[in-house]
């Protein structure tokens, strides 16, 4: 295989039979259960990277199903993002969240979301279910149980056009990849939008989550303090690309868009 062909067909790892394919990722009947809770600031303080800056106390623990979608299949995810603000070189303030915390029991969104955008993705064993009148979510990391969601199924509708406006906030996540010899090679802020978003439905409804310690699935790193609230909504999108706003090797330091 001659210098130019490696260079013309490089997209992922492996070479010969990258893990996912080239993008746009399409989602079809994406279901979203998220429940919005109250935590420690200072915690959250010591988490959130600059330049991006926390708003208020709170974290949204979401349960993401996937059943259908473009190059990464059937499966399920669940995490933490923050609500944060980022400030441009411009002055523009955009309100949005930060992707502290992922898992999820796929190979192929596990390497593309690490490689092309940064998403904190590990593997685990995520659950989304629907039992009689109640929404459930649990995720394990091997055998241990690390989170348990419940909510009550639809107990009231929310107006779409008021809560679609939610989902045109950007997310924010730290792309990192190492050097061979251990070192960053790349350590940038990442931001990224959902984009051709279809909102089939939202509710929202009582809800309850717990959160368990475990070494190596730290979500009860922010620690439940006060439930602020549960929705449940299903959409179709596309996972937009994301853009490199900040780089933190660049000698300046200073952001990029």
């Amino acid at each position: 295989m001659k210098i130019a062909d490696v260079r013309a067909s490089a997209f992922a790892m492996p070479l010969h039979n990258p893990a996912y394919p080239r993008p746009p990722y399409k989602f079809y009947n994406r279901e979203f259960f998220v429940i919005t809770y109250r935590t420690d600031p200072e915690r959250l303080q010591a988490l959130v990277p600059e330049p991006l800056e926390v708003v208020g106390d709170t974290v949204a623990y979401e349960f993401i199903r996937m059943p259908d979608s473009t190059g990464f299949g059937d499966y399920t995810e669940t995490g933490q993002v923050i609500p944060v603000r980022f400030t441009t070189p411009q002055g523009e303030v955009q309100e949005g969240s930060f992707v502290h915390a992922m898992y999820l029991d796929d190979n192929a969104p596990i390497t593309g979301g690490r490689e092309l955008w940064g998403f904190p993705k590990k593997l685990a064993t995520p659950n989304l279910r629907h039992e009689q009148e109640t929404l459930v979510g649990t995720l394990h990391y091997g055998s241990v149980l690390c989170a348990t969601a419940t909510m009550g199924y639809k107990h009231r509708e929310l107006d779409l056009p008021s809560f679609a406006r939610n989902l045109d906030k950007p997310a924010f996540m730290i792309k990192i990849i190492p050097h061979v010899d251990g070192s960053p090679r790349i350590c940038e802020l990442v931001r990224y939008y959902m984009e051709d978003v279809t909102l089939k439905g939202a509710w929202d409804g009582p809800g309850a989550l717990q959160l368990f310690e475990h070494a190596m699935c730290d979500v009860a790193r922010l620690p439940v303090r006060e439930v602020v609230s549960a929705t449940h909504y299903i959409a179709d999108l596309t996972l937009g690309l994301g853009e490199v706003v900040y780089d933190y090797l660049a000698p300046d330091s200073t952001p990029t868009l």
